[in-house]
Formats: structure tokens, sequence, C-alpha cells
């Protein structure tokens, strides 16, 4: 009988894209391929990256838990529900395919399906993508038969991998042609902007800022912003008026094109951007999300500081904060090519990206019913 993977998390693209990432890389074992379903929350997001991927997914009402009353309520109102929608999605692909395995991606909708495969005895794979793991990839971990981290923890058992990043993020093309793919120039220095799936409102706003103050500073260069669902039309019009040749969109399904045509880049320091711009070397200004209270997007992109291949600014949230602050190392950067060149050296330097490939190859997942099913320690 085949096996089945069940990939658990979602809400944000930056738990599902690196379930696909691992999927692309899942070979056949005795000549079967494995059969591959997602569960993920029930936001359109989810739902639409599924799809497009052409993915198999049921989506649960998980909820995050929260010492707010409210919000806690929410979570107690979501765990049952979202435990027995997914024991009846194992139990289901038992009877089909005999074993089922389930890889939490972490996050709190990773949470209720790891509970459901406790019931159902199903084996659980953990895979943590941040630098400081949270409060469900903790408990998932003390229940996890194995425990991969692409991000640099340190903790008994947890197996080091390279950072997860689907194909679909690598550039695969000269820089020239991903410039044409996107309606650029194929020969102006291009400058990438991205706050992940859902964009990043204070980026947005900084570099509309910075467009309007220091045009000059971007003359001769065009610019790519993904800027998430809203600051779309305020980005364009900000753009055309500092006369910076621009191409804005919400999101690219192909973000490897993006990556291709850019020669430095502005991001969010996410477990996911980090990896893409570890794997096409594109010099960066990180600007982790400010809210975290860990500040684990920070820790996220310190092995690309600490080789001098990205700058980490502060998200100061207030345009003219910023401004003074990434808008300086931005501007620096944009006008010296030698420290471009050098960091993109440096980027090179920290070795392939496959972390995708080593956990899709692993026992864990290629012959779970040969691991013997001893538990780590978080």
């Amino acid at each position: 009988m085949t096996r089945a993977l069940v990939f658990a998390g979602g809400g944000t693209g930056g738990h599902i894209f690196p379930a696909l990432a691992i999927a692309e890389h899942l070979g056949s074992e005795d000549g079967r391929s494995p059969v591959v379903h997602v569960v993920c929350s029930v936001r359109a997001l989810d739902a639409r990256i599924l799809a497009a991927n052409g993915v198999a997914f049921t989506p649960i009402p998980a909820a995050p838990p929260s010492a707010h009353p409210k919000r806690l309520v929410r979570f107690l109102r979501s765990w049952g529900p979202s435990v027995r929608t997914s024991r009846a999605l194992l139990r289901s692909l038992r009877e089909a395919h005999g074993v089922v395995v389930v890889v939490a991606m972490g996050g709190y909708v990773a949470a209720p399906v790891v509970q459901a495969a406790r019931v159902e005895r199903c084996p659980v794979v953990l895979v943590n993508l941040d630098a400081a793991p949270g409060k469900a990839n903790r408990w998932i971990a003390r229940h996890a038969e194995h425990i991969f981290t692409s991000a640099p923890v340190d903790r008994n058992g947890w197996e080091r991998v390279p950072p997860i990043v689907r194909s679909i993020a690598r550039a695969s093309d000269t820089p020239a042609n991903c410039r044409e793919s996107l309606g650029l120039a194929p020969d102006r220095p291009t400058l990438l902007v991205t706050g992940a799936s859902q964009g990043a409102r204070s980026i947005n706003r900084f570099m509309a800022a910075f467009a309007a103050r220091h045009a000059s500073t971007l003359e001769g260069w065009q610019v790519v912003h993904q800027s998430g669902p809203e600051g779309e039309e305020e980005l364009v019009r900000a753009y055309a008026e500092a006369g910076i040749a621009a191409v804005v969109a919400p999101f690219f399904e192909s973000m490897g094109q993006a990556w291709g045509a850019a020669d430095l880049a502005i991001s969010r320091a996410g477990a996911g951007s980090v990896g893409e711009v570890w794997a096409n070397g594109v010099p960066t200004v990180f600007m982790p999300y400010p809210y975290h209270r860990d500040q684990h997007q920070r820790l996220n992109a310190a092995p690309l500081e600490s080789v001098g291949g990205c700058v980490i600014c502060a998200d100061r949230i207030e345009p003219e904060a910023n401004l003074t602050d990434a808008g300086t190392h931005l501007a620096r950067l944009l006008g010296d090519s030698a420290v471009r060149a050098s960091m993109r050296s440096a980027l090179a330097s920290l070795g392939p990206a496959d972390g995708a490939q080593r956990i899709a190859q692993s026992p864990s997942l290629r012959s779970p019913a040969r691991v013997i099913a001893g538990k780590n320690h978080a």
C-alpha cells in the first residue's frame, strides 16, 4: 500500500510553502509515490495557494491560544472541532493507504492535528521553521518521532537542515529574462521589495516615503514590489509620481522570477523569506516584523548577517523613523555595487538551501514504518 503524508500548518504562506517544497521532492518508495494532503486554516489565502498547486487539503477552524479572555474562548471552542475533523481525515487515509505520517509545519494549525495523531497513533514529524520555537512547536516536539529545524536552534535531538525553499521561489533564468518576464527593462538594476505573502504595511509606507524623498537615489533603478492585499494603488501612485519604473502586485506566484530579477532586496525576515534570500543569493536589507515578543525574525536572519550577506534593520513602523535607519542602509547599497557583490559572494558561501530535499529523503518520511519511535525531548 502507498503511504500518506499529512502536512499540518497554515494561516500564512510561511507554513504552507515549506510543506509544498518538501512535497516536491518526495520520491516513490517501492515504486509507489506517497499521497499528500494538507490540513490548513480556514483562511482564504490557504485555500488559494493549495488549490493553485493542485494539492488536496482540509481546512480546520483552529485558533491560536491566548491569555486574552475572548481569544482564549475562541481557542477552546475551536480545539474540539479541529481535532475531530483531523481524526476523521487520518482514519480515512489510514484505511485507504495503511501508513499515515503527520508532518507538522508548526504553529497553531498544526497543534490539533498532532493531538489527533496522538489519539489515532500516527507518527509525527515536526519541521520547525523559526529560530525561537513558539508554544505550539515546543508542545509538538514532545510528541514527535523526529524533529527537523531549518532555523538555528540548539536543542537536543533537533536535526538541523538548510532552508526549505520551493522550486518556484528559485531563479531559473538569467536576470535579463526574469526582468522581461515581469515587464521590466532587461538591463536595469532592480530592487525587490517584499513583505512576504501577506505584505507589510510599514514597509509599504516606508518605500512610498523613500520614493518621494529620495527619487534621485533610485535613478537608473527599477522596482518589483510585492505589496500584499493592501497598498497596491498607493505604491503605484508613489512610484509613478517619483518617476520610478515599478511593477507592483499583491502577490507574485513565481517569486523565483522576482528574485532572479533582483540586484538588491528589502524584505521581512520570516523563515521563508530568509530561505529565499539564501537560495537566490540576493543582498538584502531585512526589516523583521516588529511585533513579535521573541523577535524571532531577527534571529532567523542572523546566520546571513554573520557572513556579511545581509543588513538587519529594526522596523520602526513610522516612515520617518524608517527613513533614518533602513533608508540610510538602502541608499548606501543602491549606490555601491562593490558592496553588493561582496554580499552576494558571502551568501554563496552558505551552501545550498536544500532542506526540502533532505527532509523528503529522510527515513522518517520515506520509510516511516521502519523508523523506531524514539521520542525526542524539547
